[in-house]
C-alpha cells in the first residue's frame, strides 16, 4: 500500500501535515508516546472520543456536541461515530460539536472522523411501525432488497451502503469521512455461508473504493465485536488476511482497507493473547497480523461501559499506579502494543475533562504492562 495523503482533495480530511500540527498544538502539554502514526502517516491521539450510550434525545444531543468540541480543544482529535448511534442523532451531534471547533481555529485537516454503517436505523426516533419505515425509506426506493438483510438488522450491499454513506457526510455536516467501517459485519455469519459473506465483503469493498475515488471516503474499515476476538472454529470468526486478500481483489495492492476497530480492554485482551490468526504464513494474534498486513487498530470499549471502574484487582492497580480505576483502565487499553487509538464514550464535558488528565501522562512501560498481561487480565 503506498502513502496516497498527498492526493485527497485539501481542507476535505484529515492530512498528515493537519494531523501532525494537530500534535504541535500540544507540544507543551502532551507526554512523550501520547501521539502516535499510521502507516499511511496520520497522527493520532492514543485516546478518542466514542459517542454510543444515550437516549435519542435533545439533552443528550447538547452533551455530545459540548463533548466533542471539548475533546478535540484538549486534545483528542479521533472522533468516532455511527449512522445507527442513537438513532443517527449522535452523527449530527459530533458534526455539531465540529463546527464549534473549526469556529475556533482547528481546521477539518487536524481531526480524523470515523463513522459506520451496516444496521438498520431510523431517523432521530423510533417510528411506530419500524417495518412500515423501512419500506418506505428504504425498499420503494431501492436502497435495498429483502434478501440483502441478514439477522432482520443487518444490510452492507452496495446501494445501501451509499444511502448510509450520503447520510453520515449530511450528518457530519463534512464533505469526506477519514475512516468508513463496515459495522459489525460478522452479524451476517448467523445466517448466511462463508462464501456468500465473503462475496458481500467483496462487493461492499468495491463500493468503499469508488467512494474513496470519489473523494467522499479516505479509508475504509471493519468495525467488529466477536470476529477477531474468538476462536478460528466459531461461527462468527473472521479472518484478517481474508479480507485483505478481498480488498487486494477490489483495488489491487494500493487498496484503502486501513483500519480495524475491536474491543481491547482489561477484562477482553484477545487481541494480544489468542493466536487465531495468520500472516504471511506465521500464525499470531490480532495484533502480530494487523503488523505484519499493515492495519491500524482502533481499541473500543476502554472501559467496558463502566464495568473496569469497579474492584480492579490489587496488582493491577500496584502495576498501573495512577490515581483512579478510570485511568487504570484507559492506560491499559492505549498501553496495549499494537494498539493506535483507544476510544472511550464521553457524552458529558466532564467526561472529558477528566479523561483529558490522561493526555500528560505516558502510556505504561512495557514492563508495567507485562506486570499486569503476565497475570491474567481477564476479570
Amino acid at each position: 500500500m503506498t502513502d496516497d495523503l498527498s492526493s485527497r482533495p485539501a481542507g476535505n480530511c484529515a492530512t498528515r501535515e493537519g494531523t501532525l500540527r494537530y500534535a504541535e498544538r500540544f507540544r507543551d502539554h502532551a507526554a512523550a508516546g501520547y501521539f502516535r502514526e499510521t502507516p499511511n502517516g496520520l497522527m493520532l491521539s492514543s485516546l478518542g472520543i466514542g459517542t454510543y450510550l444515550g437516549e435519542p434525545d435533545a439533552q443528550t444531543d447538547r452533551g455530545y456536541a459540548e463533548a466533542v468540541a471539548a475533546a478535540v480543544e484538549g486534545g483528542f482529535n479521533v472522533v468516532d461515530t455511527a449512522i445507527n448511534y442513537r438513532l443517527q442523532r449522535s452523527e449530527r451531534s459530533v458534526g455539531e460539536g465540529l463546527a464549534r471547533v473549526f469556529s475556533k481555529g482547528f481546521t477539518r485537516e487536524e481531526v480524523v472522523i470515523a463513522t459506520k454503517a451496516g444496521f438498520l436505523t431510523p431517523d432521530g426516533e423510533m417510528p411506530a411501525d419500524p417495518n412500515l419505515y423501512f419500506q418506505h425509506e428504504y425498499l420503494e426506493r431501492s436502497a435495498f432488497a429483502p434478501e440483502d438483510i441478514a439477522a432482520g438488522c443487518h444490510c452492507m450491499s452496495p446501494a445501501y451502503l451509499a444511502n448510509q454513506l450520503d447520510r453520515s457526510l449530511k450528518n457530519l455536516g463534512v464533505k469526506c469521512v477519514d475512516i468508513f467501517y463496515l459495522h459489525n459485519p460478522e452479524t451476517q455469519l448467523g445466517e448466511i455461508s462463508r462464501e456468500k459473506f465473503s462475496e458481500r465483503i467483496l462487493e461492499a469493498f468495491k463500493f468503499l473504493e469508488e467512494a474513496v475515488r470519489a473523494g467522499k471516503v479516505a479509508a475504509y474499515g471493519l468495525a467488529t465485536w466477536n470476529a477477531f476476538r474468538v476462536s478460528e472454529q466459531a461461527k462468527d470468526y473472521v479472518s484478517l488476511e481474508s479480507m485483505v486478500k478481498l480488498a487486494q481483489e477490489a483495488e489491487g495492492e494500493n487498496h484503502h482497507f486501513r483500519f480495524v476497530q475491536l474491543p481491547v480492554n482489561l477484562a477482553m485482551p484477545e487481541a494480544l493473547t489468542l493466536r487465531n490468526q495468520s500472516a504471511n504464513g506465521k500464525e499470531g494474534a490480532m495484533v502480530q497480523a494487523a503488523r505484519a498486513l499493515g492495519i491500524t487498530l482502533i481499541s473500543s470499549a476502554a472501559i467496558l461501559q463502566g464495568q473496569l471502574l469497579r474492584n480492579l484487582p490489587p496488582y493491577i492497580v500496584e502495576a498501573l499506579g495512577l490515581e483512579t480505576n478510570l485511568q487504570r483502565a484507559l492506560q491499559f487499553a492505549r498501553s496495549t502494543p499494537g494498539i493506535t487509538t483507544a476510544l472511550v464514550g464521553m457524552s458529558r464535558v466532564k467526561h472529558v475533562e477528566e479523561n483529558l488528565k490522561m493526555v500528560g501522562i505516558e502510556p505504561a512501560s512495557q514492563d508495567q504492562y507485562l506486570k499486569v498481561f503476565g497475570q491474567g487480565t481477564r476479570l
